[in-house]
């Protein structure tokens, strides 16, 4: 699953958001309560003083909330116009590993798709989204965020 989820992100981006293309995300897990999605640390993902650039933490936090979301939209057969409208974070650490994203908002995010097919109206949830250096400091996070989404079901 998590091969098949890379492909098709990797996929998506490549056509839609080049950006996420270029920072080469992989999905590590993906179930319908969570999402682990991995940036490697490499040149085109550092920073000058060699740990990982704050806008592909912001890249990867999109995705891991993202992700989720497609994966629900998907399930529910509608068509639903995803987008985030604001964007938090608190950097924690400097990340000087692979950095690993969590998003545990599943079932938050399956209510807010149901919720956007009754209304018919544009509703949004504020994600929260974890960032970690599991080679570096295990679950420690070393960044948070928190990506308000705004889902609305297209005519």
């Amino acid at each position: 699953m998590p091969f098949k989820s890379t492909l098709l992100l990797r996929a998506f981006s490549f056509f839609k958001i080049p950006a996420i293309f270029f920072v080469r995300p992989s999905v590590v897990s993906l179930s319908e309560q969570e999402v682990v999605v991995k940036i490697p640390l490499r040149r085109r993902t550092k920073n000058h003083l060699g740990s990982m650039y704050f806008g592909v933490l912001a890249i990867g936090a999109d995705c891991a909330g993202g992700l989720l979301a497609m994966e629900a939209i998907k399930q529910s057969g509608k068509k639903i116009s995803l987008q985030f409208k604001d964007f938090r974070a608190d950097f924690l650490k400097r990340p000087m590993a692979d950095v690993h994203f969590v998003c545990r908002e599943g079932e938050g995010i399956r209510q807010l798709v149901a919720e956007a097919v009754a209304s018919g109206e544009r509703v949004n949830r504020t994600l929260a989204i974890d960032a970690t250096c599991p080679k570096l400091s295990g679950d420690e996070p070393v960044a948070k965020f928190q990506l308000t989404m705004s889902l609305k079901q297209q005519n």
